[in-house]
């Protein structure tokens, strides 16, 4: 079974002016990571790991009355933001709970499971 874990981190944590310069907490958060993701490839449940940029450089798409509109940025002022996420490939949502509960227990900042709908999908 494919889960993709959804990573947050609070929004005043998170500078867009210094987004591109890594904080020494977000090393070591970085850091912690990267042992669990070592973990995950060498059981061979790991699939793909990705951060995300800082919210003020996205772009939200909606459909409105107007039609289709693109703007700059988060559409409403956020009190946490998505940061990353990583897809792993395991035996149950009891395995990948395991696995987020320690990560959440290392890093500190709350992580969503959410199962990817496959093949079986209807």
């Amino acid at each position: 079974m494919k889960f993709l874990l959804l990573s947050y981190t609070p929004a005043q944590a998170w500078d867009a002016e210094t987004a591109d310069v890594p904080s020494p907490e977000a090393l070591d958060a970085f850091a912690a990571y990267q042992k669990f993701e070592a973990e995950l490839r060498e059981t061979g449940e790991f699939v793909q790991s990705e951060g995300l940029g800082h919210p003020a450089v996205s772009t939200t798409v909606r459909k409105t009355d107007a039609g289709v509109v693109a703007t700059d940025g988060p559409f409403a002022e956020l009190k946490e933001v998505l940061a990353s996420f990583a897809i792993i490939d395991v035996s149950s949502l009891e395995r990948a709970r395991d696995i987020v509960a320690r990560m959440v227990d290392a890093l500190g900042e709350p992580m969503e499971i959410r199962p990817i709908m496959g093949d079986d999908f209807a």
